[in-house]
This record gives C-alpha cells, sequence and structure tokens, in this order.
C-alpha cells in the first residue's frame, strides 16, 4: 500500500506552482506588452519585452530544476506525476512564447523604420484573439479550470483561419505593388509568430486537461475516446 505524501512533499509542489504560475504571469505580461507594441508601432514599448526575456529564461530552468528534486523524492501518486508531466511541458511551452514575444518586437521594431505602413485588417482581431487564449491560460492554471482550458482549444482554429487571411491578402498586395515587399513580410512573419503563441497557449491548455482530469486531448485523442464510447454505450442498448 502507498504511503501518503509527506509533508515535505505537499511544500515542495506548492512552490512549484507558486514558480509556474509566476512565470506564466511574466509571460502573459509580455506577450501582452509585445502585442500592443505592434498594434500601436510603438518601438519603445517593444524594446521592454527584450528586458523580460533574461527572467523568463532564468525561471524556466528553476522550475525545471524544481520539478526534477521533487521526481527525486519518489512516492508521488498519479495525479503528482501527472502535475510534473504537466509542469515540465507547460514551462517549456511558457519559454517558447516569451521567445515569440521577442519575435513579435522585432517586426515591430523594423516596421517602425519603414515610416507608414497599412496594417492588415485582420491584424488586430488576431491579435485579441491570441491574448485571449494567453489570458485563458493562465486563468485555467491558476484555478484548474477545465471550462477555460477548453475554451482554449475552440479559439485555436480561429486565429488559424485570421492567419491565413492575412497571408493571402499580403500576398496579393505585393503582386500589386512591389513596394509593399518588405513591410508586408514583416506583417507575414508576425502573423506567423501571433498563430504560434496561439499553438503554445493550445498546448498548455491541453496539459491543464491531463494534469486535471487525466484526460490525453492531442491529436483528437479525445474525440477518438468520445466515439468508442458512444459506439460502445450504441451496442449496450
Amino acid at each position: 500500500m502507498r504511503e501518503p505524501q509527506t509533508k515535505t512533499g505537499e511544500v515542495f509542489q506548492s512552490v512549484l506552482m507558486n514558480y509556474l504560475v509566476s512565470q506564466a504571469r511574466t509571460v502573459e505580461a509580455s506577450v501582452n506588452r509585445s502585442l500592443t507594441a505592434l498594434l500601436e508601432r510603438n518601438d519603445r514599448l517593444a524594446s521592454e519585452v527584450f528586458l523580460t526575456e533574461p527572467r523568463i529564461n532564468e525561471m524556466e530552468i528553476v522550475i525545471d530544476e524544481h520539478a526534477i528534486r521533487i521526481l527525486r523524492q519518489g512516492n508521488l501518486l498519479e495525479g503528482d506525476i501527472r502535475l510534473l508531466v504537466a509542469t515540465l511541458k507547460i514551462n517549456n511551452d511558457l519559454e517558447r512564447m516569451g521567445d515569440l514575444a521577442v519575435n513579435l518586437s522585432e517586426r515591430t521594431i523594423s516596421l517602425s523604420t519603414m515610416g507608414h505602413v497599412q496594417s492588415p485588417p485582420e491584424l488586430e482581431p488576431m491579435a485579441v484573439a491570441v491574448r485571449a487564449m494567453v489570458s485563458k491560460c493562465l486563468g485555467a492554471l491558476i484555478y484548474q479550470n477545465v471550462d477555460l482550458a477548453t475554451q482554449v482549444l475552440e479559439s485555436d482554429d480561429d486565429v488559424d483561419r485570421l492567419r491565413d487571411m492575412i497571408f493571402e491578402g499580403l500576398l496579393g498586395g505585393i503582386t500589386e505593388n512591389s513596394a509593399l515587399a518588405a513591410p508586408n513580410l514583416q506583417f507575414v512573419l508576425a502573423s506567423r509568430h501571433l498563430e504560434r503563441i496561439a499553438d503554445h497557449a493550445t498546448n498548455i491548455a491541453e496539459d491543464i486537461l491531463f494534469w486535471v482530469r487525466g484526460l490525453e486531448v492531442r491529436h483528437g485523442r479525445a474525440r477518438q475516446a468520445e466515439v468508442r464510447a458512444d459506439g460502445a454505450a450504441a451496442i449496450g442498448a
């Protein structure tokens, strides 16, 4: 029979969660700053994002090391193991989101040197959608909220659709006016960075569902499980 988790183990996990939430808040602030800088074409605000990156990188290492210390203690329950697995994956996705915030800021600084160029009309709604996904991820993490995590998964297709619209519009603009090639390339890259931030937010939402409910929802496996369950129920009826 497995012994209950020690008080020391509970403290270690509480510290781990505090670290992870702090990292998530820092990354969210960095992403939001980069989004605002892009929409407002504010190179000063974009430059501030670079100052946050070293802290995010350092916290990634601290969280990984703390999780490994807990693993070395052993005597972990199933829920503890899911938490640690999810933490290691979420930590990596958060660090990548921080990197992408830096990439977005680089695009903003480049655009600020090109004078007045028109932003794609879909850029702002795409940025709003990505901002909402990141915010809901943080809420899902803090409150272990399955509903918020599910909402993040449902938003990913909208972001992809907006990315496709931006790409098609910018490509058409270059065809009509070659002078737009340089700024349009920056917008294409920016939309790609936005899409990747949304992808990492989706990964985090999937990991939260795994942690809280033990659900494996990657690659459509949740839907496959529903189909199998429905089929079994129909056979038994």
